[in-house]
């Protein structure tokens, strides 16, 4: 699959990007400084070419949104014509440091409705309780959880989900419950902060 990771220069999307050459699938570095995503994608290898975000769309199968949250929309707009309808892969959650914690986002919509908002493409989301640290060693043991509106955009990103971890890629429904997937990534970063660890999600009592 000839795979888009917009955000590829930062951690996770690096990281991200890096798991993906390793598994042998088409990667195209995506970043707003071309110079930056042919770095990286020297820096990996396998295969991997570096292009702006709106090149790095344009033939892709699946895209992915790596950026954080907060450059996420603006992202978003700038590639929409280019992306098209190819599918869009939010993993951007938007959560706020306190002195108490972290925090879940107040908007009441999640970071990937608003993404669907800007553009034509159908959006999902997910991979939001991974760690980028866990992607850089064997695949972590834990699912991998994914929800949008479009069967066939969801299931892309649930067979990609599926070769990320050693647990399963779970569909979590709709892109509305989005808004709590995105607010898990609060949960996982305390936990982590709590317990000086690289936690992640295992959902028990499926069926194999």
């Amino acid at each position: 699959m000839k795979v888009a990771v917009l955000g590829g220069t930062g951690s996770f999307g690096r990281a991200l990007a890096g798991r993906l050459v390793s598994l042998g699938e088409d990667v195209v570095i995506g970043s707003r400084e071309i110079a930056r995503a042919q770095a990286t994608a020297a820096e990996l290898g396998g295969g991997a070419v570096g292009a702006t975000n709106e090149d790095a769309v344009r033939d892709a199968e699946l895209a992915i949104l790596a950026v954080k949250a907060d450059g996420a929309l603006d992202t978003a707009r700038a590639i929409a014509t280019a992306l098209g309808e190819t599918p869009l892969l939010s993993v951007a959650s938007a959560i706020e440091f306190a002195a108490d914690g972290v925090r879940p986002d107040a908007d009441a919509r999640s970071v990937a409705e608003r993404i669907q908002d800007v553009v034509r493409a159908p959006v999902v989301a997910g991979l939001h309780s991974i760690a980028a640290a866990n992607l850089d060693a064997e695949p972590p043991d834990e699912d991998a959880l994914i929800c949008g509106d479009d069967p066939v955009a969801k299931q892309l990103a649930l067979d990609l989900a599926g070769k990320l971890v050693a647990g399963r890629a779970i569909d979590a429904g709709p892109l509305a419950s989005a808004r709590t997937l995105e607010g898990l990534t609060a949960v996982i970063v305390n936990v982590n902060r709590r317990y000086k660890a690289h936690a992640g999600v295992r959902i028990t009592g499926l069926r194999s």
